[in-house]
Order: structure tokens, then C-alpha cells, then sequence
């Protein structure tokens, strides 16, 4: 079979992913610790709603391999793949489900954690916008998703050394690098994503980002002037 070496993914596709492994490790962290790295946590909840934002925004923008219209195929292409008749490059029919699954669980989490409050020393930028019922309800949520995600990261994982040791097929270097080796018959050039969709895709993950820390809140009023302490 003869290979063809593309550049299959974009380089904003590579930070993404990488951002979101540091994002989200990191929130993780910070939120089982809790304490005063809950500040940190808050912080990177509105960087993450940024993230996804972009990620949404690229996935229409954005270059052909990462275009949700591209990956994101019907039962079908499913069939075809797991019957081993399916080629193509970039997300493969199954992993676009994971891509999906991951989109879908972290930005839960991440608009979630806006609105929740522990009662304690933690407010959510967006706390004030729902009752105390519905914040209890949401927080509840949000910790409880985090087995989910914890699940969701384990197969994704298990998927990679998977395909690197029983198909011979390294996952991972391309999202380092950006290229890969791939028989001809499938080989195509990855067009699109200029300058003004990154630019475009940007604004729309930084507008989300500063709507998230709760930028289109109303100023709080400003604190009583005390008053005057007597002389005598």
C-alpha cells in the first residue's frame, strides 16, 4: 500500500487539544482539592467555556478535518467501520462520537459550574442569576458528572494505546505534529480555516469566555460610605 504524508490536523485544532488535556486536568485538581484553589477552579471553568466555544466556532470555520460536517457521520459510515470497509483521514466515524461525548460532558461541566454554589466560600460567576433550589440542584450535578468524565477520559485513553499497539496506528503524534502517513486512495488536501475564521472562531471563544465570568451581569452597587466616627 502506498502512503502519502498530509497535514491532516490544523495547528488551532492541536492547541485545542492540548489546552483542554491542561484545562481540565488542571480544573480537576483544583476542584477535589478545594480550599483556596477554588479561586483557581472558578478561573478555569470560564477558560474552558472559552475553549469549547472556539472549538464549536473551528468545527464550522475551521480547515476539512475539522469541520463537524466532514467527521461527524450517520449509522452507515458506523457499520462500514467496525465491518473494517471504512477510509478516510482525520476522526474516524467512531472517534467522532468521543469527540462529541468529550464536547458534550466538559462543556456541562464548565457552563454548570457558572451557576453553582457550595454555601460555604464558592459562588459561581452566574450564581445570582438562579434560585438557591436550582443552584443546589446544579451543584449536585456537577459533582457527580465528574465520574462520568473521569469514565469518558479512561476510554478515550484506552482507545489511543488500543489503536497504537493492535493497529499499529500512533493517534497521538499527529495531534503533536500535525502530520501523518495515509494510503493514497484516501489522501486529500486540508483546506480552509484561513486567517478571518480563526479570527472570527477567536472573538466567539473570548466573547463566551467574558459572557462566563459573568460580563453581562449588572455592575454590583457600590459599598455605603461609612460614616463619620466622632472626634470626641
Amino acid at each position: 500500500m502506498n502512503l502519502k504524508r498530509i497535514r491532516v490536523w490544523d495547528l488551532p485544532v492541536r492547541l485545542f487539544h492540548w489546552s483542554m488535556v491542561v484545562v481540565v486536568s488542571a480544573a480537576i485538581f483544583t476542584g477535589i482539592n478545594g480550599g483556596n484553589m477554588m479561586i483557581h477552579h472558578k478561573r478555569l471553568g470560564i477558560i474552558l467555556v472559552g475553549l469549547i466555544a472556539f472549538r464549536l466556532a473551528w468545527g464550522f470555520l475551521g480547515s476539512s478535518t475539522a469541520r463537524f460536517t466532514q467527521f461527524v457521520r450517520g449509522p452507515g459510515a458506523i457499520r462500514a467501520y467496525l465491518r473494517g470497509q471504512w477510509q478516510g483521514i482525520g476522526h474516524n466515524p467512531l472517534g467522532a462520537l468521543s469527540v462529541l461525548a468529550l464536547l458534550a460532558l466538559f462543556g456541562f461541566q464548565a457552563v454548570s459550574g457558572l451557576f453553582t454554589d457550595d454555601d460555604i466560600a464558592f459562588r459561581g460567576p452566574l450564581r445570582n442569576l438562579i434560585d438557591g433550589g436550582t443552584a443546589a440542584w446544579i451543584t449536585s450535578l456537577h459533582r457527580d458528572m465528574l465520574l462520568w468524565m473521569g469514565l469518558l477520559v479512561a476510554v478515550h485513553i484506552g482507545a489511543l494505546f488500543y489503536y497504537l499497539h493492535a493497529k499499529k496506528d500512533n493517534l497521538v503524534k499527529p495531534m503533536i505534529t500535525g502530520w501523518k502517513e495515509v494510503p493514497e486512495a484516501v489522501a486529500m488536501d486540508v483546506r480552509g480555516g484561513g486567517w478571518p475564521a480563526l479570527v472570527v472562531s477567536l472573538a466567539i471563544g473570548l466573547l463566551a469566555a467574558w459572557i462566563a465570568a459573568g460580563g453581562l451581569l449588572p455592575a454590583p452597587a457600590p459599598l455605603p460610605v461609612p460614616a463619620e466616627v466622632p472626634a470626641w
